[in-house]
C-alpha cells in the first residue's frame, strides 16, 4: 500500500472532515492516530485497520510536547502532521468581545503552529510533510465567522514561511476546503433539502465528502507530491458561482 510503515497524526480526527482523512490515510496503509479533547464515538476505522486515539487539548503547549513524544517512543518515527482541528460558530464581530474572538484565533491558527513545532524534529528525521487544513474562509470575506477566516488566511501564509524554513527536510502544505458535507451539516445549511440546495450552488453540483479531502490529504503527503510544498491544493469543487452573473441584465447564457 502507498503509505505502508508511515506515521500519521491528524488533528480533530475523531469525526467529520478529521475522520474521513484518517480513513483514508488507513487505506493507504499508513499507522494513524487521531487526537482530539474527547473520544470518539466509535473507532475510527477503514480496510479492517483502525486508528489509535489520544486525548489532547491542542491549546496546551507542554500536553502538546507530550503527546508527540508519546508518538515518537510509540513507533519510532512521524512522516506527516495533518492540522486540522479547529472550527468556530457563527458569531457577528459586533456580538462577541476581542477576547471571544481570539480564542477562535487560537484554535484555528496558534494551536496549528504549536503542533508543527512541536512535531517538526521528528518530521526532520523522517524527512516528512506538514499539511494544513484551510479553508476558502480565509480567502474571501467571511462575515460572521470573521476570525476564522483570518486565522485560516494566517494559516496559509505560516505554512508558506514553514515550507521554506523547513526545506529541504520537511515539506508543507495546505488544503483549501469549501463546504463540505459532515454529521454538522444541518447546523451550518438546515434540513436535506437546504443541503441539497446549497451544494446545487458548487459548480460541481455538490458538497464534498470528507474521503474527498482525504484522498488529497493522502497525495500530498505521498511521494507522488514530493516536490509539491508551499502549495495551496483548492479543494472547493470548483469555487463559488460570482454572485454578479446572477444579478446582471445582460449576457444570460442559456
Amino acid at each position: 500500500m502507498e503509505l505502508d510503515g508511515r506515521v500519521v497524526v491528524v488533528t480533530g480526527g475523531t469525526r467529520g472532515v478529521g475522520a474521513g482523512i484518517a480513513r483514508s490515510f488507513l487505506a493507504a496503509g499508513a499507522q494513524v492516530v487521531v487526537c482530539a479533547r474527547r473520544p470518539p464515538g466509535e473507532p475510527v476505522s477503514a480496510h479492517g485497520r483502525t486508528a489509535s486515539f489520544a486525548p489532547l487539548d491542542l491549546r496546551d503547549p507542554a500536553a502538546v510536547g507530550d503527546f508527540f513524544e508519546g508518538v515518537a517512543d510509540r513507533y519510532g518515527r512521524l512522516d506527516c502532521l495533518v492540522n486540522n482541528a479547529g472550527g468556530t460558530p457563527y458569531r457577528l464581530l459586533g456580538e462577541g468581545e476581542a477576547q471571544r474572538h481570539a480564542r477562535v484565533v487560537e484554535l484555528n491558527l496558534v494551536a496549528p503552529m504549536t503542533a508543527s513545532l512541536a512535531a517538526h524534529p521528528w518530521l526532520r528525521q523522517a524527512r516528512g510533510s506538514v499539511v494544513m487544513i484551510g479553508s476558502v474562509s480565509g480567502t474571501r470575506p467571511s462575515p460572521g465567522t470573521a476570525a476564522y477566516g483570518a486565522a485560516k488566511a494566517g494559516l496559509e501564509n505560516l505554512a508558506r514561511s514553514m515550507a521554506v524554513e523547513w526545506a529541504p527536510e520537511v515539506r508543507v502544505n495546505t488544503l483549501v476546503l469549501g463546504m463540505v458535507r459532515t454529521e454538522l451539516s444541518h447546523l451550518h445549511y438546515g434540513d436535506e433539502e437546504g443541503i441539497a440546495a446549497v451544494g446545487a450552488t458548487v459548480p460541481l453540483g455538490r458538497l464534498a465528502q470528507p474521503s474527498d479531502v482525504g484522498e488529497a490529504a493522502v497525495f500530498l503527503a505521498s511521494g507522488r507530491a514530493g516536490y509539491v510544498s508551499g502549495a495551496s491544493l483548492l479543494v472547493h469543487g470548483g469555487g463559488e458561482r460570482p454572485a454578479f452573473l446572477d444579478a446582471a441584465t445582460v449576457n444570460k447564457g442559456s
